[in-house]
């Protein structure tokens, strides 16, 4: 293929990207690089009541952070823009205006109140049932009409949808759906304020900027049916772009669609990054919450997507080789926010030593503590099979460096022994004669220590291990020991004895 293959991503600034969304611009990214095509950011931005400030912007930056660039887009430009459907008003009346030319749509200059009579008290929609009662330009004699004109009453162009037929679409995952057009009614094409609705701006939009497949939500799935009337109306029928409605994501739970708010109940992100909404209620991204773009992508790529094998671990080059629509489930993907920490877990498992070495020393230097590079390096290896954020390296690795560290105080309370503040009286003398501190010499040391004093492995290793770094779970207690090094591992000691004093037996 070549980049005749042209795929977009339209979301609608009205607040955060939803992870979901994120998953629909990440499919049609790897379907437009697997083609060698065009992936497009347009912004459908003609809703203006619901319109929030800064949500552009976020999107862009989601998009940026899981590096999903597109090639064209509102900040990029390209040769079929603008890129936001609120710069592009003047096509769409002059597309809706042929239409009506043509006999494929009709002025309509009904009051709120009749339309609203219409659909609560007769329990009726605008369609072919309805429309030779309503106040229309097709209803109107030449007097009304030219008195209406005269007037500049206020009016919308509807499509007229044709009775009597069958609206087949052929879909690349649901397969071939039928639409009865008796079941649709004739949507709104241009609003009352000049404003295009979304029907009418999509299918304009996808057919001007050469759109090729369509990927999008499944809640999108009924309105195509529409789409498709206007593609016939317009004469267009050979240029519809192929259709592919996504699977839904579902709750953690299975029952029902995974929303905005779910986070707060289930308590994890549903936002690529932070959200702030105008009210000031702030929601956690997955940015912030400590997950890595690679490892999102992955995730999000397996979440309505199977590649046909048991394999769960892929680069973003690797999906784009294998990724097909024709993969694609029908039926929901569960969210499963475990599962999402298991792949951020693997990627630091097996991301590159010295990029994980560089990230840790910028991010403890960030924090006030200046690393070399053989202490990044250790902390790599004592700490990357235990983490499962990139964050968790300063939080469990901060310890040896703290001037003190608070100690575990659940530890304190249900395991410590009074009796164990003189043992380590004398393993803080015993250790200051050690010359060797090598993690193979301090294990024997340690060992025979703990023999003569009578104490079990099993006690006295998380008490050491709460004594240097406040947790009693930790690596290889020796390694720990041989990087704090000798001068702090004493200071350590001496501090818990300091503040634990009042435990001490007699």
């Amino acid at each position: 293929m070549s980049d005749s293959v042209r795929l977009r991503f339209a979301p609608s600034p009205t607040g955060a990207l939803h992870i979901g969304g994120i998953r629909t611009a990440l499919y049609n990214f790897l379907l437009a690089r697997k083609l060698g095509g065009k992936f497009i950011l347009r912004i459908e931005d003609t809703d203006r009541t619901r319109y929030v400030e800064g949500a552009e912007d976020y999107i862009v930056r989601s998009l940026e952070w899981l590096g999903l660039l597109p090639d064209e887009s509102p900040q990029r430009g390209g040769p079929f823009g603008p890129y936001r459907q609120s710069e592009r008003m003047h096509i769409y009346r002059q597309y809706a205006e042929q239409l009506v030319a043509a006999g494929k749509a009709y002025y309509a200059f009904d009051t709120p109140e009749a339309i609203e009579q219409l659909r609560s008290r007769d329990n009726r929609q605008y369609d072919a049932t309805t429309r030779m009662k309503m106040v229309n330009s097709l209803t109107m004699t030449e007097a009304e009409w030219a008195e209406a004109r005269k007037d500049n009453r206020p009016h919308v162009i509807r499509l007229k949808v044709p009775e009597g037929e069958k609206v087949v679409i052929r879909d690349v995952i649901r397969g071939e759906v039928q639409f009865d057009t008796s079941t649709l009614d004739d949507k709104v094409l241009i609003k009352s304020d000049g404003m295009p609705t979304y029907h009418m701006a999509n299918v304009v939009d996808d057919r001007l900027m050469q759109i090729t497949h369509v990927i999008r939500g499944d809640e999108w799935l009924p309105s195509t049916a529409h789409h498709a009337l206007l593609y016939a109306a317009f004469g267009w029928e050979d240029q519809m772009p192929a259709f592919a409605h996504l699977p839904l994501i579902l709750k953690p739970t299975g029952n029902g669609k995974l929303s905005k708010r779910d986070g707060v109940q289930f308590g994890f992100p549903v936002f690529p990054i932070d959200w702030q909404q105008p009210d000031g209620t702030r929601f956690p991204g997955f940015r912030e919450w400590g997950f890595e773009p690679d490892a999102m992508i992955n995730f999000l790529a397996l979440l309505g997507w199977n590649p046909g094998t048991d394999r769960e671990l892929f680069s973003l080059e690797e999906l784009i080789g294998a990724f097909s629509l024709e993969k694609i489930v029908k039926s929901g993907a569960r969210f499963d926010f475990e599962k999402c920490k298991w792949f951020n877990q693997q990627y630091l498992l097996h991301a590159d030593a010295a990029t994980l070495c560089h990230r840790i020393e910028r991010d403890f230097a960030h924090r006030g503590f200046e690393l070399t590079e053989a202490q990044a390096e250790t902390i790599v290896q004592l700490y990357r099979e235990r983490v499962v954020y990139f964050k968790d390296f300063f939080e469990q690795a901060a310890g040896y460096f703290l001037p003190a560290v608070q100690c575990d105080a659940g530890y304190i309370e249900k395991r410590f022994r009074s009796g164990w503040v003189p043992l380590l009286v004398q393993l803080q003398v015993g250790a200051a004669a050690w010359a060797n501190w090598d993690p193979a010499t301090l294990e024997g040391n340690v060992k025979e220590f703990a023999g003569h004093a009578g104490i079990k492995p099993g006690e006295f290793f998380p008490l050491l291990r709460v004594v240097m770094v406040g947790s009693p779970t930790g690596p290889d207690l020796f390694r720990m020991i041989a990087f704090m090094g000798k001068e702090r591992f004493l200071l350590r000691i001496a501090q818990f004895i300091e503040s634990h004093k009042d435990l001490q037996a007699g």
